[in-house]
């Protein structure tokens, strides 16, 4: 292990896939997230037919090799592991999770694998016929079981004309998820297995022509990492996006919708037999009584015609309503900027919309956040309290929205396993 101030440790792992070219750009975010940490790349021998050894090094600032026989005096085949604060293997090719899973030690990367004790994420990518294969399912499987985080592949374009899943997910999951479990260790085991959750994220808009719209500062970021969490931890997950065009996170089944009524029908089809549903979208409260067909035009001399607004069907009560078709867990979101005062007495009344908020709404958990300040609409970062039904508080301090996002999960997990008990 590492003393307090030594540097953090990252080893990513390349596999010889197609896909290895993308592995630069994981190393490129890593080190932009701490330009303090070290990042060594350790590709498999077929990887450097695909990307050289002078980009890995350039990239990375250090050194690359692939087998136990390059710098024997200091046993990196055993040190590399040893000294790992974190190990991301991307891609992760059929071959290279075969010899992980079987223990195998015949080049620097495998046997790195076998020596360390840091937390291990595998970003595989393949052909879709080889990830759907028994082999790489039992593979995959082993590895799990052992502690290592494996995320299921992206889906669309392959190499060729074959489409399916097997991509490669986007470098920004993989280092998201990467840096999820390296700061908040064991955020993704697989309790949400064999569940279905439904996630909606994004602002909602409303046409007030052809060309203009209401709407608001939803950038969609907490829901798709609500989205990337849940996936990675076993779920099967349909996420309802408005008015974002984010990367789709992998293994996430994704519905693009526009207004609020495209929305709550999306959302109450997605549900149907789900375990969970989590409201994460900012939904539009109003709408335009009459969108105009034609673009509304200025006249010189003449303002703006009042604006004639109705209220849009509140869809977080509806689908909280008790009932056969409800999910077990039903979570909403509460963006609150209080009525001024002092930082203290804001806080306060945040905390008091957010507990009208639970009782009037009657879903299970409410998040509450502040948005005043430019806080948490498009932010990289948030803050919240997790509210429960029953009173219970859980204070989320300011981070990356993915930790928001596991301990969102664990309250999930935590209530649909006590109700099958």
């Amino acid at each position: 292990m590492t003393s307090a101030t030594a540097p953090t440790r990252v080893v990513v792992g390349v596999g010889g896939g197609i896909a290895a070219y993308k592995a630069c750009e994981v190393v490129r975010r890593l080190r932009a997230h701490d330009p303090s940490w070290v990042v060594t790349v350790v590709p498999t021998e077929s990887a450097l037919r695909f990307v050289g050894a002078a980009t890995f090094e350039a990239l990375s600032g250090n050194p690359v090799a692939t087998d136990v026989w390059t710098d024997v005096p200091s046993v990196a085949h055993v040190s590399t592991g040893q000294h790992a604060d974190l190990v991301v293997i991307a891609p992760a090719t059929a071959d290279l999770m075969a010899r992980a899973a079987t223990g195998r030690s015949d080049d620097l990367l495998t046997a790195t694998l076998l020596v360390t004790r840091a937390p291990v994420l595998m970003a595989p990518a393949m052909h879709s016929e080889m990830w759907s294969h028994p082999a790489t399912r039992a593979n995959v499987a082993t590895l799990r079981e052992r502690g290592v985080v494996v995320v299921d592949p992206a889906s669309g374009r392959l190499t060729g004309s074959d489409s399916g899943p097997g991509r490669l997910p986007d470098p920004e999951h993989i280092v998201a998820l990467a840096l999820l479990e390296h700061g908040r260790p064991g955020s993704l085991p697989q309790d949400l297995a064999g569940r279905t959750v439904v996630v909606t994220a994004g602002g909602t808009r409303e046409a007030l022509d052809p060309v203009r719209f209401l709407g608001n500062r939803s950038s969609g970021r907490q829901g798709f990492a609500v989205a990337l969490v849940a996936a990675a931890r076993g779920a099967r997950v349909t996420l309802i996006a408005a008015s974002t065009e984010l990367p789709v996170p992998p293994g996430v089944q994704l519905v693009r919708v526009s207004s609020t009524a495209e929305l709550a029908a999306a959302t109450a089809e997605a549900t149907r037999g789900a375990d969970a549903l989590v409201m994460a979208a900012a939904v539009a409260d109003f709408r335009p009584a009459e969108a105009a067909a034609h673009k509304i035009k200025k006249e010189a001399g003449r303002g703006p015609e009042p604006l004639a607004l109705v209220e849009n069907p509140d869809v977080l009560a509806a689908l909280s309503r008790p009932g056969p078709g409800r999910p077990a867990v039903v979570v909403g979101f509460a963006a609150e900027t209080g009525e001024g005062g002092t930082d203290a007495e804001i806080r306060t009344a945040v905390l008091a919309h957010g507990r009208a908020k639970i009782a009037r709404k009657g879903c299970d958990l409410l998040v509450v956040n502040r948005v005043d300040g430019g806080r948490a609409f498009g932010a990289e970062d948030n803050a919240a309290v997790l509210l429960s039904r029953e009173g219970d508080e859980l204070p989320v301090p300011f981070g990356p929205k993915t930790v928001l996002a596991a301990v969102l999960c664990d309250a999930v997990a935590a209530r649909l396993a006590s109700r099958v008990g």
